[in-house]
């Protein structure tokens, strides 16, 4: 076994790897800004090695780092005024902490929100009026909280319930406030409250009632327009994501004419008479203009690939962040600019993805396969497998997968029952047998990618994060004779512990997918728990975790690898000082250049 917790790999002097300069080119993200000031904008960017906020003034050009801390800073939110920064301050990638803001024009950092003790975020909200926000809390001990923080004066609370909860957002004059909450105990399905800032209820929207399904809303934004009431919201009524204006005030609900497969979701055009429609299906995502008066639909041009991020500027015009598997992610417009170009390396392409349609126990599972160009099979393949669970790997540049490639693997992603994008029935479809459902549709396109002879049964890799690196090792347990390698990132190992010391909002989902608590459903956690297989492993075992991880915390980990010791079983540990991953580069490099090592050791 390797214990590790050692600083990052130093610089190298030959010549550096493709795969390497994929996660050391500097990225961006789409730039958020201003309502009320356009031409200030906050985006995350890791060109110093860290992934960190910057402002940017349009008008001027100039660029500045906006925080700077040992592991990182991605979660930021620019005042409508453009006057002020907001940033959460957690300890080493906890997630647990208090919201900071600083001028945009640089200066000190002050506490944002005074006489609200350190949490989990659970949503923020800014008002226009520049000393208003609305701040979303969660903790073991309280659940939810939702408070209304003004300069100067004390925090109100608008919100508590035992139950995950969060902000939804803050009417463009400040008289409204929605949330999302989950009172009714799903945490998969949110309902829909509508409160004034002293308290007093304005709406309700709870499509979990009165129904054989439970179906889940979510708020998209109100309309940007002075005490304008309609609500932008998404809902699940056929079957998929679909947006709808909701007027709260009258009570009216208006659906749009979109006749399109697969999750559509929407914002606002900047003067209210439109949405920005984004489409996604089988792994690809688009965009389109919706005129709300008219019902036209107008497609917003975008290459073929996936749309990570949209928003509609003042002009007309639409920014973009885009890529797809072959090609590294860009910021775009409409304009036909390129919004964000960070000076520096530029990253390496990859290979293109092939789409693959396997039949399974639950229906067609889509695939995506990378291979090295020109190869031929069998070839050693590796199974990535996404987290969340309800997520989905999509046609989008990755800089692991493609440093699979780069050795000579084929990769192969799998969007499993659990995935967002296949329409409600295939996301929800993984409640009570939690993991065993995902890992029946992995074997189903193993069992392809071996028959077709793509893939050489002798040399095959099982990995992935967070959810991805629990499906790691709960398919070691369960299908011993499958797996070559394993290797596991920031893993559920022990479902029993993990829900105990997770953060309360993270309990909630597990109480939601197997009915209950550990206590009160045992069977179902032990069946689903890789601790329960561990003594059943074969294959060699790679597990890596943040010591300070929140979401898969550290003891339950260290409980499978005990396992795994007293076994004498073949494994290497790596722990390092962050949260549920890096936002390092250095780092993150040296735990790819580690997990291709220890394939490369038991995969000839």
């Amino acid at each position: 076994m390797t214990e590790s917790n050692g600083s990052a790999a130093p610089e190298r002097t030959e010549e550096m790897p493709d795969w390497e300069k994929r996660f050391r080119a500097p990225r961006v993200s789409l730039p958020d800004w201003a309502e009320d000031a356009p031409h200030r904008s906050l985006f995350v960017s890791n060109a110093t090695g860290t992934y960190e906020l910057y402002a940017w003034d349009r008008a001027t050009g100039e660029q500045r780092q906006v925080t700077k801390r040992a592991n990182g800073t991605t979660d930021g939110v620019l005042s409508p005024d453009g006057s002020w920064i907001w940033w959460f301050d957690d300890k080493d990638g906890d997630e647990f902490g208090v919201w900071r803001r600083q001028p945009f024009e640089g200066g000190e950092d002050d506490l944002a929100t005074p006489g609200l003790d350190p949490s989990y975020p659970a949503g923020l909200a800014l008002g226009r009026d520049g000393r208003t926000a609305v701040v979303g809390r969660s903790t073991d001990e309280e659940g939810t909280t939702i408070h209304v923080a003004r300069v100067g004066e004390s925090p109100f609370e608008l919100y508590r319930h035992r139950e995950s909860a969060g902000v939804g957002d803050l009417s463009h004059d400040g008289s409204l406030i929605a949330i999302e909450h989950t009172e009714h105990g799903d945490a998969m399905h949110s309902a829909l409250r509508v409160l004034r800032p002293d308290g007093t209820k304005v709406a309700e929207l709870d499509d979990t009632k009165g129904g054989t399904e439970e179906l889940g809303l979510e708020v998209l934004g109100f309309a940007p327009v002075d005490r304008d009431t309609r609500l932008l919201i998404g809902h699940q009524r056929r079957g998929r994501w679909e947006p709808l204006v909701w007027d709260v005030a009258a009570g009216t609900e208006t659906e749009l004419a979109l006749d399109m497969p697969g999750d559509v979701s929407a914002e606002w055009y900047p003067d209210g008479s439109g949405l920005l429609i984004a489409h996604s299906f089988e792994a690809r995502s688009e965009l389109f203009r919706y005129d709300l008066a008219s019902g036209g639909l107008e497609r917003v041009p975008t290459p073929a690939g996936t749309v990570s991020g949209a928003t509609a500027r003042p002009d007309g015009s639409v920014e973009y962040l885009w890529s797809s598997a072959a090609e590294p992610p860009v910021v775009r417009s409409t304009t036909g600019r390129v919004v964000l170009d960070p000076p520096g390396m530029k990253s390496p392409g990859s290979v293109p993805v092939e789409d693959v349609w396997v039949e399974g126990p639950g229906g067609r599972i889509h695939a995506l396969i990378q291979k090295p160009a020109g190869a031929t099979g069998p070839l050693p393949t590796v199974f990535d497998i996404h987290g969340g669970p309800t997520w989905h790997d999509s046609d989008a540049f990755a800089a692991a997968p493609a440093a699979w490639v780069d050795h000579g693997y084929a990769v192969i992603r799998v969007n499993y029952r659990g995935s967002t994008g296949y329409g409600r029935a295939w996301t929800d479809a993984l409640k009570v047998r939690v993991g065993l459902i995902e890992l029946e549709d992995i074997a189903a396109v193993r069992e392809w990618a071996v028959s077709s002879g793509l893939s050489d049964p002798a040399r095959l890799v099982l990995t992935g994060g967070s959810w991805g690196g629990y499906l790691t090792l709960l398919g070691l347990g369960t299908e011993p004779e499958a797996w070559t390698v394993g290797i596991a990132a920031v893993p559920v190992a022990d479902y029993v512990t993990a829900y105990h010391d997770e953060m309360e909002a993270l309990k909630a989902m597990d109480r939601t997918l197997l009915g209950g608590t550990p206590e009160e459903v045992p069977d179902r956690f032990d069946t689903s728990s890789p601790l329960t297989y561990v003594d059943d492993v074969k294959a060699p075992v790679y597990i890596s975790a943040g010591v300070n991880d929140p979401r898969c915390p550290i003891r339950q980990i260290d409980n499978y690898v005990k396992r795994l010791e007293m076994r004498g079983a073949t494994h290497e540990v790596y722990r390092y000082d962050a949260g549920h991953g890096s936002l390092v580069v250095d780092e993150r490099i040296k735990q790819v250049q580690l997990e291709l090592d220890f394939a490369e050791r038991y995969v000839k």
